[in-house]
């Protein structure tokens, strides 16, 4: 009977609450200040400062040495092609490498194998359009790695949850988890933070530190700032500024300040002091009609350049230099890059037969 009493009372009646209603007033007043604020996904605190490191930073665009790569597509859509490349003279790059990928709207794979055996493999599944899943798997002689990281990106924030070696068949857990989250607070200014938790092995102590960031979009320009709390390896400050100043000229900026603990009789702990350590870079990208430059400077003395040239459709050479001043080194790279495209396929492309899809990466 009570069961039956109870189940007829209409749920209207817990919204009536004056408590639950003040609750979905004050709820539902908050989502339309915040709708009508316009605010737009900040994307991800890791790629807070993408602008500058992507764009215009040369630091994952340098090499040196000979690099020849030749790749083959098979299809637009879905995307997948296979590739090989073959360098000589640097110690950064295997002497041979082969790669496959395999892209579509909701799947991205990537598989590659270096001479020495060495294995690497990513897999990106997005489960609807906030949710996305990266795996990363790297497998060389003597050494193993896994990361798997879950970002959900919404109308005006981003949330990430990466686990890097995750452990517990060892009595205890051990790996290095990162959980991170970026908000747009106003339409130019998002705020974030990220905490970091690892333990190496279960016979040493856990450590934990927090990182803070902003990110500032002006009109033509982003500038971003990232502080590292204090932990067992210190502190550290990074700004970067990036500015577009035509359509085919960008600029920007990098500044890095660390702070760790000294030894002993060194200034340390002891002593009261800190080491200290600051790097700064300027760098710039001009887009010509078929090739980009790219040139940096930075505090230690290192000069660097970097020419993107297309002769063909489908052949690029690249050019890279570096001089270090200081430890009087110079440094140079040349390579080339062949895509073996069918006459279907660039015909498809021309034409726009084929809508390529837009893969997860």
């Amino acid at each position: 009977m009570a069961d039956e009493k109870f189940a007829s009372i209409p749920s209207a009646h817990v919204y009536e609450n004056p408590l639950i209603s003040s609750i979905r007033n004050t709820y539902s007043s908050f989502w339309e200040r915040r709708e009508a604020l316009g605010l737009s996904n900040p994307g991800t605190f890791e790629n807070i400062s993408r602008e500058f490191q992507r764009d215009v930073s040369l630091t994952n665009f340098m090499f040196t040495g000979l690099r020849a790569e030749w790749s083959k597509p098979f299809s637009n859509s879905p995307i997948f092609q296979l590739s090989h490349q073959l360098s000589m003279g640097a110690q950064s790059m295997s002497p041979y490498t082969f790669s496959a990928l395999y892209g579509s709207s909701s799947v991205f794979l990537q598989g590659t194998m270096e001479n020495d055996g060495s294995l690497s493999a990513r897999s990106n599944y997005r489960w609807n359009d906030s949710l996305v899943t990266k795996t990363n798997a790297q497998i060389q002689p003597g050494q193993s790695m896994l990361s798997i990281e879950n970002d959900y990106s919404g109308k005006d924030f981003t949330a990430s949850l990466k686990a890097m070696n995750p452990s517990i068949i060892e009595g205890g857990v051990k790996g290095i988890f990162i959980a991170s989250y970026l908000q747009s607070v106003t339409p130019s200014l998002a705020l974030g933070l990220e905490a970091v938790w690892q333990r190496v092995a279960m016979n040493s102590s856990p450590e934990a530190l927090l990182s803070y960031g902003a990110k500032y979009k002006g009109s033509d320009w982003i500038a971003s700032l990232q502080m590292q709390s204090e932990g067992p390896q210190g502190s550290g400050i990074n700004s970067s500024y990036w500015r577009k100043l035509t359509d085919k000229v960008s600029v920007g900026a990098d500044i890095s300040l660390q702070f760790a603990p000294g030894l002993s009789g060194q200034g340390g702990l002891l002593g009261g002091g800190l080491q200290k350590e600051g790097s700064a870079s300027a760098a710039a990208k001009y887009e010509f009609r078929a090739s980009t430059f790219r040139a940096q400077v930075d505090s230690k003395g290192r000069l660097s350049c970097l020419l993107e040239k297309t002769i063909l459709p489908t052949v690029r050479v690249t050019f890279a230099g570096e001089m270090d001043h200081l430890k009087q080194q110079a440094k140079v790279g040349v390579g080339v890059s062949v895509e073996a495209t069918s006459e279907d396929l660039m015909e498809q492309a021309e034409k726009g037969a084929v809508q390529a899809p837009s893969p997860p990466f």
